[in-house]
Formats: C-alpha cells, sequence, structure tokens
C-alpha cells in the first residue's frame, strides 16, 4: 500500500508539473512556467523525389513530440548516386548530429544550408517552430547564379549604350536650353502678352517714320529694283518660291538677309491678292510676317514679294525635328492666336478702325518660327479682307478655298454661311485649333499641365 501511493504522489506531481503548479513552502499551489516540447515531423532516412531545388515538402506521416524541452526539429536531405534522401528528427542543438552542431535554430522556417561531407552533396536545417521541418528551403543553386550571371554581362552592353544615349540626349537638351536663354538674356522679349496701346502705337509710328528699304511698308513699283542676291531657295508653294536672299544697304557694302517669294507670271492674281494685304498699314504686328517690299521684275517676268527672314522656317519642319517643353508650347500656341485675333479684329491695339482679314489657309507650314520662338502668320495668297461693301455675292465668288486637311467642316460641305462674316473668321479658328493640335502633340513634358496664359487669347479669336 506504501507503494501505491507513493507511485500516485508522484503521477500526481508530474501531472502538476505538466501543468506548471509547483508547491509553496506552506503547501499552497502557486502557477509556475510552462514549457512544451517541440512537435516535429520524425521519420528516419527514406527516399524522396526533392531535388534539392526551391521548396520540398519531406513528406514524412509521422509526427513526434521531441524528448527534451531544448530539442528543435531538424531536417536531413542528402543527394546519393541512386537517390535523393530525407531525414527527420529532434535534436538539442548543444550536441552534435553528425559530427555538426546546428546553426540558425532559432529560426521558424527550416532554410536548408550545405554542408560539405565525404559521402555526398548533404543539406541540413532546423528550426524552433511547430512541424516546421515539414517544409524545406533550399538556396538557389549555382547554376541559377550562373545564368543570370550570363544574361547580366549579354545585356550589360546594351545596358551601357542605353545610358550613353540617354545622358546624351538630356545633355543636348541642357545645352539648347542654356544656348536658348542666353539669347534671350542678350536679347530680351519685347512683351510677355498682347501689346498694350502706346506699346502698339510706338511701333506703327516708328515704322512710318523710317524711311530705310528694310522698314519700308511701301510698295516699290516706279523705282529701280532692290540690289538683291538671292542665295538658296528655302521653300516651295502651290503658287510661288521661296528664297533666303541678301539685301545690301543702301549706305554701305553690308548685306541684310531677307525671304523673297517669287511669283511666275501666271499666279499675278495670289501675288496682287497677298500685296494687297500686306499693303495695309494696319496689319502691322510681330505675330504676322514683317513685310518690306513688293516688286514687278518685268525682266524676269516675275513678281516679287520680299519680307522678314526667319531662319527657323515654317512650324510643320521645325515640329518635324523638335520636340518643345510646356514653355514652348505656350510660346507658340499663344503667339499663334494673338497673330490671329490681330488679322480678325476690326480694332488696331490703338482703337483705331481695322479691315478684318481672314487668313483661309491656316496650317502649320503657313506659320513661321521665330528666333524667340513664338509664332508669325505668313502666305496671304488666299487672305480675304472683310470689307464692309462686299456683298453676298461677292463672298460667294471668293471660292472654296484652303487646304483640304485644316479645312473646317462647313467650308469642305459648302454650308459656310455667307450672311455672316464671323462664319469666315470661324473657319480660321478651326483651322487654328488643328495646329496646336500639332504643336501640343510633338510636347514632351510629362506631369500636370501648367496653367496655360494664352487661354484668353484663344477665347479672343472665336
Amino acid at each position: 500500500m506504501e507503494y501505491v501511493g507513493f507511485s500516485v504522489l508522484w503521477w500526481v506531481a508530474v501531472f502538476m508539473s505538466t501543468l506548471g503548479l509547483e508547491r509553496n513552502a506552506v503547501g499552497g499551489m502557486v502557477p509556475g512556467r510552462i514549457k512544451i516540447n517541440k512537435l516535429c515531423k520524425f521519420c528516419d532516412v527514406q527516399t524522396s523525389s526533392c531535388n534539392g531545388f526551391g521548396t520540398c515538402q519531406v513528406n514524412c506521416s509521422i509526427t513526434s513530440i521531441c524528448e527534451k524541452s531544448d530539442e528543435v526539429c531538424v531536417a536531413i536531405w542528402r543527394k546519393n548516386e541512386d537517390n535523393n534522401t530525407i531525414e527527420t528528427m529532434c535534436h538539442s542543438p548543444a550536441d552534435p548530429l553528425y559530427g555538426m552542431f546546428l546553426k540558425d535554430y532559432n529560426s521558424s522556417t527550416c532554410e536548408m544550408k550545405e554542408q560539405k561531407t565525404e559521402n555526398g552533396q548533404l543539406f541540413i536545417c532546423s528550426c524552433d517552430e511547430e512541424e516546421c521541418n515539414e517544409n524545406l528551403l533550399f538556396p538557389h543553386s549555382a547554376t541559377d547564379r550562373e545564368v543570370v550571371l550570363v544574361i547580366l554581362i549579354s545585356l550589360l552592353p546594351l545596358l551601357i549604350l542605353a545610358m550613353v544615349v540617354i545622358a546624351s540626349f538630356y545633355w543636348y537638351r541642357i545645352y539648347r536650353r542654356r544656348k536658348l536663354s542666353e539669347w534671350e538674356t542678350k536679347k530680351p522679349l519685347k512683351r510677355k502678352g498682347p501689346l498694350d496701346c502706346s506699346d502698339a502705337c510706338a511701333i506703327m509710328d516708328d515704322d512710318r517714320s523710317d524711311s530705310s528699304s528694310t522698314h519700308a511698308n511701301s510698295l516699290n513699283h516706279n523705282t529701280e529694283p532692290l540690289p538683291i542676291e538671292l542665295d538658296m531657295q528655302v521653300g516651295k508653294g502651290r503658287f510661288a518660291e521661296v528664297y533666303r536672299a541678301k539685301l545690301r544697304q543702301s549706305s554701305s557694302q553690308q548685306f541684310e538677309t531677307v525671304a523673297v517669294k517669287i511669283f511666275p507670271c501666271e499666279e499675278y492674281a495670289s501675288w496682287k491678292n497677298e500685296k494687297d494685304v500686306f499693303s495695309d498699314i494696319d496689319l502691322k504686328h510681330e505675330n504676322v510676317l514683317h513685310f518690306l517690299t513688293a516688286e514687278e521684275r518685268k525682266v524676269e517676268r516675275q513678281f516679287w514679294l520680299i519680307t522678314a527672314y526667319h531662319p527657323r522656317g515654317n512650324l510643320q519642319d521645325y515640329l518635324t525635328r523638335h520636340l518643345i517643353s510646356w514653355e514652348d508650347l505656350r510660346r507658340l500656341g499663344a503667339s499663334l492666336a494673338w497673330g490671329i485675333a490681330h488679322l480678325h479684329s476690326d480694332r488696331t491695339p490703338c482703337g483705331r478702325p481695322k479691315v478684318p482679314i481672314v487668313h483661309r489657309d491656316i496650317k502649320s507650314s503657313n506659320i513661321l518660327v521665330k528666333n524667340d520662338l513664338t509664332c508669325c502668320l505668313c502666305d496671304f495668297g488666299l487672305a480675304l479682307r472683310l470689307d464692309n461693301s462686299l456683298s453676298v455675292d461677292d463672298l460667294a465668288n471668293s471660292g472654296q478655298v484652303g487646304t483640304a486637311r485644316y479645312m473646317a467642316p462647313e467650308v469642305l460641305e459648302s454650308r459656310i454661311n455667307l450672311e455672316n462674316i464671323e462664319s469666315f473668321k470661324q473657319t480660321d479658328v478651326y483651322s487654328m485649333a488643328l495646329v496646336l493640335w500639332e504643336i501640343t502633340s510633338r510636347c514632351n513634358a510629362i506631369g500636370v499641365c501648367p496653367k496655360l496664359a494664352w487661354g484668353a487669347a484663344l477665347a479672343g479669336t472665336a
């Protein structure tokens, strides 16, 4: 009976210890620290389909509670000549295992580490969570690293070339902007917005008071032809060819570069119409091509228009060769709108009455780009002066003219309202909108568009 009682007391003590209860000095029970042994996969050496890459399952059907509380879960993968094997167990990190000590056993996952052995390739892992030795995580193989290295080496020349191209393009843009900034510093723009009345009148008065050939806005029919030397052809249209030329100053041997538009004798009507439009002093505007004079070259049987020369060429060619920024977009678009608004207006900036003009052939090739990246309108061969004396029949006989790609639908369908001259202005605005779309399509800016300062100018052309 004493032995039975002792056995019962022993088992009770074991049970209390398992529950974490200890006896205090006065016979009471106090809670103690609970330490539960690990639960691990526990299979002897068995064959496995795991090839030692990526993640593998041990496929062990036996789960066991470790004998000691400090034991952790262990998995060993071996590669033999015939097959691969996996062994799972519990083991104490303090004791050697196959002549090795466990490392990184406090991990929650079983990450395989390669060990050097005489019996072939071996990977071992240890972890400190329940059944954590069921999933084995193998490192990337040397073969994978070699493949990645080969790919990187193969792509390296292309990456270097791409970086050089990007750096060169970026340097070119910075260089171009810096040159443009230096030029603007030396020759600042006269204005950022439309001219006020006093500025515009001052410019017009200066033009009328200057008698030199390069600033005259009068015709030159009754005098000798100007001393002009044609240099090279820079453009060609339906009715005329445009040349860069040198105009010798009357007081010196210096030359001024001008543009000469040469009409053959068959295109006299186009030359006369453009000459009549240019001869209006109220047409003077910084966003309209500056007209110098017109000449009849009877010997050559040609008719000439002599204007200012802009080396950047027309807007179509400029957009083909360049990408533009938001600031360039603002300059080009706003100056185009200002020029068309001036054509359509019945008042000069000074308030003096003016005959409105519709261009009727607005397109990117009929717009020149000045050195300050603003636009000026040119080619007024199809322009129409909206004089109050024009009748509906006169407007109807003016013809369906323009370039089909830029024509408004009412012009293409011959539905324009001849009783309202504003209808003709609206066709110019439609063509201008297509040109603005061309300009915008060549803008390379990324992000939110800043507020453009030419919204009011656009509204003024409607």
